[in-house]
């Protein structure tokens, strides 16, 4: 089975390209997993940050294996009960050369879990009457998307929003090698042009397809009809109003992470090195896969997002409108809304989430409408699809014990 791709969720073209490319960059010696650890706190929020404490409790067991039986370095955890007690953990090694620990709920590249900010600021521009859901995507971006059945005219920003445009994904084929890609500065425009340099994939709406071009384009929308850049957009009304302090959008050309942050690793191939990866020039996501933030800030961003706390009632239910959504996990289980992502748990409740995937990181997260959820980073992008699945088994085990 090929591997998952990198920026987008699953089914992937190129991330077997991405890896072979990986191999020019330096290497790094894989060193023994840790145990893991928690720190705990009992709130009246689930933002609560906490002093480290051992735990060493089902869910630390269950970071421990991903550790140890999938031998990604570390792992970062935040995990919130109904009854609003949040606990943080790790496990592994934050640093491979060095042998320091993952810090506690230090700061990751979230990469797709991006998606879920634009669709919000989107969607509350559709509740300030300043954008239409059903308004083709060339009221707002005129002329921008005509090529190759590529056409701006037959796409809507619902279907943007909702992964069904048919556009083909910037990110499918970008230049290799990987050493390159991750130092080079990506405009907008220049990751549309590579896209439409595409034919179509289906006609706008008759199916479902996970596509990073839709959440450059609705990035473009948001920045159009505001005048305003989109980093600054999502700044403003999320995490400001939300005291989000952990989340940012890196500026321009900076290609490192604020501390305290574990580092980020790759491998050419199963079975190879780990690679440090972690200076990793970001605009390769912009709209769709750039923000930075701890585990803890993400869990209280989907909390506030599930909780009804950003959207108007009438965007909350439209956010909330899914679509069967195919290959969006290997799993199953899963439909789309407007970027944001629903699964039927097996312990048969509902839960919310989008996850993300970059060089480095992955990230998979869930939230339940009574307060539960977790958000679980591994400092390594695997190479087969084992690890996303143990990925996803934890996090959904934890959810469903909370």
């Amino acid at each position: 089975m090929t591997p998952p791709h990198p920026f987008r969720r699953t089914g992937a073209r190129r991330r077997l390209a991405l890896v072979a490319a990986a191999g020019t960059l330096a290497g790094t010696a894989l060193l023994g997993a840790s145990t893991a650890g928690a720190s705990t706190s009992t709130a009246s929020t689930a933002t609560a940050r906490t002093a480290a404490t051992a735990h060493p409790d089902a869910t630390s067991r269950r970071l421990a294996a991903l550790v140890g039986t999938d031998r990604v370095p570390g792992v970062l955890a935040s995990v919130s009960t109904r009854g609003g007690e949040v606990r943080n953990y790790t496990a592994g090694v934050g640093n491979l050369a060095t042998g320091a620990k993952v810090p506690t709920d230090g700061y990751v590249r979230i990469a797709s879990n991006t998606k879920t900010y634009t669709a919000v600021v989107v969607l509350q521009l559709v509740g300030e009457g300043l954008v239409d859901l059903d308004a083709p995507v060339e009221t707002y971006l005129p002329g921008l998307v005509r090529h190759n059945g590529n056409d701006g005219r037959r796409i809507t920003v619902r279907q943007l929003l909702q992964q069904t445009s048919g556009l083909p994904d910037y990110d499918d084929d970008l230049p290799t090698p990987l050493s390159r890609a991750a130092r080079t500065y990506q405009q907008p425009r220049t990751l549309l042009d590579h896209a439409l340099s595409h034919r179509s994939h289906f006609a706008p709406g008759t199916t479902w397809e996970y596509s990073n071009t839709n959440y450059l384009l609705a990035g473009l929308v948001v920045e159009q009809v505001t005048g305003r850049p989109i980093n600054e957009q999502i700044t403003d009304r999320i995490l400001r109003p939300l005291h989000l302090t952990r989340t940012y959008w890196p500026a321009t050309g900076n290609l490192r992470i604020r501390a305290p942050h574990p580092q980020g690793y790759f491998a050419a191939a199963p079975g190879d090195p780990w690679q440090d990866i972690t200076a990793f020039e970001p605009s390769i996501g912009w709209a769709a896969g750039e923000l930075i933030a701890t585990p803890s800030d993400v869990l209280a961003f989907y909390q506030a997002v599930v909780g009804g706390k950003l959207l108007q009632p009438a965007q909350q239910r439209e956010m909330e409108t899914t679509v069967a959504a195919p290959g969006f996990e290997p799993t199953g289980r899963w439909r789309y809304g407007l970027g944001l992502a629903k699964k039927t748990l097996s312990c048969g409740v509902t839960a919310w989430g989008h996850g993300g995937d970059i060089p480095g990181f992955e990230s998979r997260d869930l939230v339940t409408e009574d307060g539960r959820g977790a958000v679980v980073v591994t400092t390594a992008l695997p190479t087969t699809y084992a690890p996303l699945n143990h990925l996803n088994a934890a996090v959904e085990a934890t959810v469903c014990a909370s």
